[in-house]
């Protein structure tokens, strides 16, 4: 924001006319400054631990390696993963869930039929 646009934001939110060669611009200023410098630390550690972290991912196995450049990389082949069943135990807890979520409906129903009467 320039000196002008702050300077209308500040009389809107508190009424107080402020002149723009005011040094409470300078603490703006230094504000700025003192967040773009700690927003910069910040995001040069945080890609300093995301980088640690995939290193060690990789290391155990739970990443794919590093991909090769483009011109040594063969074609990805496409595989499509063969549709699951459900497995008995999720059977029984489809089963239940749409036992409860009946019964409720019911609970409901019943419930404001109670008290709609005419």
């Amino acid at each position: 924001m320039d000196r002008h646009t702050l300077r209308s934001h500040v009389f809107d939110k508190t009424g107080i006319k402020i002149d723009v060669d005011d040094p409470i611009f300078a603490l703006v200023a230094l504000n700025e400054a003192v967040l773009a410098d700690t927003v910069g630390r910040q995001l040069a550690l945080l890609d300093a631990a995301t980088q640690a972290l995939a290193a060690q991912a990789r290391a155990t196995g739970g990443l794919p390696p590093e991909p090769a450049p483009a011109m040594a990389r063969p074609a990805p082949e496409v595989t499509v993963p063969a549709p699951a069943g459900f497995t008995p135990r999720e059977w029984r807890l489809l089963g239940a869930a749409a036992l409860v979520s009946i019964a409720c409906a019911l609970l409901v129903l019943g419930g404001a039929a109670l008290l709609y009467q005419p």
